[in-house]
């Protein structure tokens, strides 16, 4: 809220704020202007604790109501209102006693970071089921998503993560002053300790940084925050409390030093870049370890641990564009196509491709060292694995979308064809594999199992080894 009053003064709107800490003589003052029809007071902000356990204040605006004084409720960040969203805060569901005491008030709600079944359950805990809603798309188009990977855990690489401390700082530190030397930008940590660490190591290397976490002291928080925005402190190091009511529109990087709790998290903590709809980029860096220390902390949430999961898959996924990713996940649908290569996954390129006529067999032939040379591929070492356990991998490859079978209907077969003589019953294989390390590495790790399956004109009988798949 501090953060929003700061903002509202610059712009010369008058505001003001009611808190655990506030005087006295500070209440009473505002207690006073909410029933003054010509008070130059425009907003007031309180917390949704103050509405539920403060029956003085609640006195006092509904004499503010009756009096033609209350012109309208906003509640920012309604997403809390619902236990499914990923900052539910109980004394949110207590808000719905503004509609009922106040009908006839305007309400509005505001989030950047709600599903829509997120939405609904606020509505409906906010009894404001004949509303209009108005929703923008989740792309950012200026934002470059890039996911650094702490350790090779399993199949794919793209940047490491040091494990030495000291190593991962200097990583940062050559981020900074190669892509953002003198600009803006944010640094989020895991822990208000972290927090605090990481900037002593920064400004030990010379970068303007500074703190900011929910413990620190609220004049030092302001003094950071006036500091960044006039740009006299280039990075602030900081834990999620860094973020309500910031609008500086200039920042050109958000780098998490950890990854975030849940999509919703990440998505609005790396929203704070490029709000001047200049290019910024958003770099994230994903351990091993990161897992079980947030889950720790989120297995008492309603859904923690299934939000924090969603998190893991976004990190681990190396071949699906991240605008795709994100937009799947606030229930949006997005053409990776038009990412323009705005993601580090889109970025990837393709080193070789090969287009071959091929069954299901011959696939499982191939991937053996078996078969036609031409169908192998040299840098690949053959998986010493029984023959079903590789038709295994391929049913899982299928449901998870990295294989799929496409049928060429024009020429369905009838009921009573089969795959005898039939010189159509032949597919196409192209094999795509990224390139460099990260080939090499997805090849080993999952035994070039991260390719596309495609069916062109299937006329064989259920159930045989020959079902015509296209390899992709």
């Amino acid at each position: 809220m501090e953060d929003q009053l700061m903002v509202l003064d610059q712009l010369g709107i008058s505001a003001t704020l009611l808190n655990a800490s506030s005087s006295k003589e500070h209440v009473k003052w505002v207690h006073a202007q909410m029933l003054d029809r010509n008070s130059q007071l425009k907003l007031l902000y309180v917390t949704p604790e103050k509405i539920a356990k403060s029956k003085m204040f609640m006195s006092k605006l509904e004499k503010a109501y009756q009096a033609g004084c209350l012109a309208r409720i906003a509640v920012d960040e309604v997403h809390c209102c619902s236990q499914w969203g990923h900052d539910f805060r109980p004394d949110y569901k207590s808000l719905g006693i503004l509609k009922r005491q106040f009908p006839c008030a305007p309400l509005i709600g505001l989030t950047a970071t709600a599903t829509n079944h997120v939405l609904k359950d606020a509505q409906n805990i906010l009894h404001i089921q004949k509303c209009i809603t108005f929703t923008a798309s989740f792309n950012r188009p200026n934002l470059y998503y890039e996911n650094s990977v702490a350790h090779v855990y399993y199949v794919f690489e793209v940047r490491h993560k040091p494990s030495n401390n000291e190593d991962f700082i200097e990583d940062i530190v050559k981020i900074i002053n190669g892509r953002y030397k003198g600009l803006s930008g944010i640094v989020y940590c895991f822990s208000q300790k972290d927090s605090e660490q990481v900037t002593v190591s920064l400004q030990k290397l010379g970068i303007k940084a500074g703190t900011y976490h929910a413990n620190m002291d609220a004049k030092y928080k302001t003094k950071v925050h006036k500091g960044w925005a006039a740009n006299q402190i280039q990075v602030v190091v900081a834990t999620v409390a860094f973020g309500m009511g910031i609008d500086k529109p200039d920042v050109r990087f958000v780098i998490h030093h950890s990854m975030s709790k849940s999509m919703e998290n990440y998505y609005q903590e790396s929203g704070r870049a490029g709000r001047d709809d200049q290019k910024a980029d958003c770099i994230l860096y994903y351990g091993f370890g990161d897992i079980f220390r947030i889950s720790s902390m989120v297995v008492m949430e309603n859904v923690g641990q299934e939000k924090l999961y969603d998190m893991v898959s976004y990190c681990q996924n190396m071949n699906k564009c991240r605008r795709v990713l994100i937009a799947r996940h606030f229930d949006e649908v997005w053409e990776s196509a038009n990412c323009n290569r705005m993601c580090d996954n889109c970025c990837r390129e393709t080193s070789d491709t090969m287009s071959e006529k091929l069954t299901p067999l011959k696939l499982i032939d191939a991937w053996s060292g078996k078969g036609l040379s031409k169908l192998r591929v040299a840098e690949v070492t053959p998986p010493k694995l029984p023959r079903e356990e590789l038709e295994r991998i391929i049913a899982h490859l299928l449901l998870q979308q990295y294989l799929r079978i496409v049928y060429d209907l024009q020429n369905k077969p009838s009921e009573s064809s089969n795959s005898e003589g039939s010189s159509e019953n032949t597919q196409t294989v192209s094999k795509t594999t990224p390139d460099s390390a990260v080939k090499k590495s997805q090849e080993r790790k999952r035994h070039n199992c991260g390719t596309n399956l495609k069916a062109k004109k299937p006329k064989l009988q259920a159930g045989g080894d020959d079902q015509p798949v296209v390899l992709d």
